[in-house]
């Protein structure tokens, strides 16, 4: 079905600290550059790993005072592995995210994207739950890290701790995270037409595209 376009507000409610934007993060118009980012660090208020929980000891049978040793010990039942079917309707649903179309022009499509991104953070999503693609020119950030190297630029996707962008031609590299955001800020309708189902399949619970609604459903068909 075609995407409807909705307002440009992220309405999630999503449990943990309130999160604020990077420091680092480039201000929408005009975009500067960043400076190269040391480490990747926690945000104010980010929970740090806490303690791992200890694994619950498993009960060991033993005879009672009053039950002889002949007496046989009733065997635990042992789990089974849940079927293909029920793995697949889990998988199926883990891919059904809400999608929410923002319209924007195409020169003004990764701005919306930013700001869909400023709103996530300030609602409560961790920076690491966010991925955003670009069809066109890449987002300055993504321009000024890869200038450092491909190894060290991936590695960052990896640590998961902050916000990444990344070129929509290389979501293929991309692992899932929460919430996805599309910017259709250029490219043809080739690479947004491959774009789209593979941010979808990424995203695991919203994902957010940002461009012209009429373009999108045209590239989609029926719609994402």
């Amino acid at each position: 079905m075609p995407l409807i376009p909705e307002e440009p507000q992220i309405h999630e409610s999503a449990q943990g600290p309130r999160a604020t934007p990077a420091a680092g993060r480039p201000a929408p118009t005009p975009r500067p550059v960043p400076g190269p980012r040391s480490a990747a660090s926690p945000r104010p208020g980010r929970p740090g790993p806490g303690p791992a929980r200890p694994t619950p000891p498993v009960p060991r049978p033993h005879t009672g005072a009053g039950q002889s040793p002949s007496t046989p010990t009733p065997a635990r039942a042992v789990p089974t592995a849940p079927s293909a079917s029920r793995r697949e309707n889990r998988s199926a649903s883990r891919n059904q995210p809400q999608i929410q179309l923002i319209p924007a022009p195409e020169n003004g499509a990764l701005d919306a994207a930013e700001e869909a991104v400023d709103l996530l953070l300030e609602s409560g999503r961790a920076p690491g739950d966010i991925l955003v693609l670009t069809t066109g020119d890449p987002h300055p950030w993504a321009a000024h890290e890869l200038s450092f190297g491909d190894a060290s630029y991936w590695a960052q996707h990896d640590a998961r701790d902050d916000v990444f962008f990344a070129d929509a031609a290389a979501v293929e590299r991309a692992s899932e995270r929460p919430v996805v955001v599309v910017a259709v800020n250029g490219g043809d309708d080739e690479v947004t037409g491959r774009a789209l189902p593979a941010a979808m399949a990424r995203a695991e619970a919203l994902l957010i595209v940002c461009g012209e609604p009429q373009r999108i459903n045209s590239v989609l068909g029926a719609g994402v």
